[in-house]
């Protein structure tokens, strides 16, 4: 029988405007379909032109100019609804969806949704919910003592996972399908026995503890900075009085 990690997967990821997902905007997203380890991927891009001025430090990042998107990029509302009717269909067949931090990507969609369709990501997912694989929270699980970073890039060459155009939104999302993959073969012993499904709800515990510690941390140094527990997706906040 075909362990999970070698069969089906997606990938989803984007690059954006900034890091704060209530505000920043998508400017291109990805989706990687693989139906097996070692077969060939079928990718779908969206370029976003987002409306709203693209910070010199992103352009820094990603490479996308504000005048390259808005030259080429098409307009949200749209974009949006395609990535989401994408990412639900390929729920719906039974894929499991790996996002790297998926509280940012997937918050990230939500919110753009929300702006731009007047409907929620989960409006899109009502009769198939996500299943989802994120390589961060399962590698700081499963060897949580290991010192160092844990960005794409540092987690790829910890796991021997080709990241090549890092910072492109399909190159990232291939890379982190990669990674996951990795991961399960990595840690057979520990993830065999569970579907992805068990893995989505253990990933959501393993989540919360993790930030949970990582507030800890923020405390003992001094810093007022938040750490959200919810995962995949944060709570929408709610509206200013």
């Amino acid at each position: 029988m075909t362990c999970w990690y070698e069969g089906p997967l997606t990938a989803f990821d984007t690059e954006t405007t900034g890091v704060d997902v209530e505000n920043d905007r998508i400017v291109s997203a990805a989706v990687v379909v693989q139906d097996r380890a070692g077969a060939r991927p079928r990718i779908t891009r969206w370029l976003v032109n987002p409306g709203v001025p693209v910070p010199e430090g992103a352009t820094a990042i990603h490479g996308l100019t504000e005048d390259h998107l808005r030259c080429n990029g098409r307009w949200p509302a749209p974009v949006m609804e395609e990535i989401a009717r994408k990412i639900a269909d390929e729920t719906t067949a039974g894929r499991p969806l790996v996002v790297m931090n998926a509280p940012f990507d997937l918050t990230l969609l939500d919110r753009e949704l929300r702006r731009h369709r007047a409907a929620s990501l989960g409006h899109y997912l009502e009769t198939h919910p996500l299943c989802v694989l994120d390589p961060r929270v399962l590698d700081k699980h499963l060897d949580r003592y290991r010192k160092g970073r844990r960005t794409l890039a540092d987690l790829c060459a910890q796991y021997g996972v080709e990241l090549s155009g890092a910072h492109d939104a399909a190159a990232d999302a291939q890379a982190s399908l990669d990674l996951v993959r990795a991961l399960g073969r990595r840690f057979a012993s520990r993830l065999d026995q569970l579907t992805p499904a068990e893995l989505h709800a253990r990933q959501a515990v393993w989540h919360a503890a993790q930030a949970r510690g990582l507030q800890a941390w923020f405390a003992r140094s001094g810093s007022q900075e938040a750490v959200d527990p919810a995962w995949p997706l944060r709570p929408e906040l709610p509206a200013a009085a």
